[in-house]
């Protein structure tokens, strides 16, 4: 079945850098756009970025972290992963990967959780000012 194991949170200082891996397995990796979103205590679940399938080479990220966070993936190795850079302490939250329902790419709802129908447990990152 379907997994996604996400890893790498923890705490860190404002102005740091970090980088979260998800480990995929149960399905073709390199056929999903994938995608990474996240939590913060008392909010609702946001969308982070999302990268397409393997021959796509397309990349969306949310307005509040473009420039700061990159999203990558090593289809070789079935893993996603988030590159964020000058962490602040509003990135706070529990940060979740997922993988789209279809294969596809749909710009005008790349963004919306709904797209995604499977979800890692999560991983928590700190950031401390």
């Amino acid at each position: 079945q379907v997994q996604l194991v996400e890893s790498g949170g923890r705490l860190v200082q404002d102005g740091d850098s970090l980088r979260l891996s998800c480990l995929a397995s149960g399905f073709p990796f390199s056929s999903y756009t994938m995608a990474w979103a996240r939590q913060a205590p008392g909010k609702e679940r946001e969308f982070v970025a999302a990268i397409s399938w393997a021959g796509g080479g397309i990349e969306y990220y949310a307005d509040s972290v473009k420039g700061r966070f990159t999203i990558s993936r090593d289809n070789a190795k079935n893993t996603l992963a988030l590159q964020m850079n000058n962490l602040k302490p509003e990135d706070t939250a529990i940060y979740y990967c997922a993988r789209s329902t279809t294969g596809g790419w749909r710009s005008s709802a790349i963004d919306h959780l709904g797209e995604y129908a499977y979800w890692g447990q999560g991983t928590q990152v700190t950031v401390s000012s």
